[in-house]
């Protein structure tokens, strides 16, 4: 194993997630929600009154985010090595799963774990260890 010094970024990474704590913080102390993006969108697909508002508000941030970044820095020009088959089966299984696992890695990751939450401690660990299985497979024994 060796590590691609070109694309190690712990400073920037490091800021990423403290930005994310604090927006998951600030989400749950302001508004005593989880800032879970499968409970978020899932809320617009069977709205309640008084309830959509703020769903639509953090939906268009996480889209708008990118265009504002853009107005200061270049997108960065991502590079997907899987066929449009394989990322659509991709994205049916992960919004499997998260209906399954009641929620995703958002929601269990970092709101629930801060929470100190067993049952998301359980589904963190379910998530990583299925994508580390996940990538041993595909990469060490089928090759792709």
């Amino acid at each position: 194993m060796s590590i691609d010094w070109n694309h190690f970024t712990p400073v920037a990474s490091l800021a990423g997630g403290v930005l994310i704590g604090i927006a998951a913080a600030m989400f749950a102390l302001l508004n005593g929600r989880i800032a879970g993006i499968s409970g978020v969108l899932g809320g617009l697909l069977r709205p309640s009154e008084g309830d959509v508002a703020w769903r639509i508000a953090f939906v268009l941030g996480l889209v708008g985010a990118p265009l504002v970044y853009v107005l200061v820095a270049a997108l960065p020009k991502p590079q997907i090595d899987a066929s449009y088959g394989a990322l659509v089966l991709a994205g049916l299984l992960v919004g499997i799963g998260t209906r399954y696992g009641s929620g995703c890695t958002s929601g269990h990751g970092v709101c629930g774990l801060s929470r100190l939450s067993p049952r998301s401690l359980v589904a963190t660990l379910a998530f990583m260890g299925a994508g580390f299985v996940t990538v041993f497979v595909t990469r060490h024994i089928l090759g792709i």
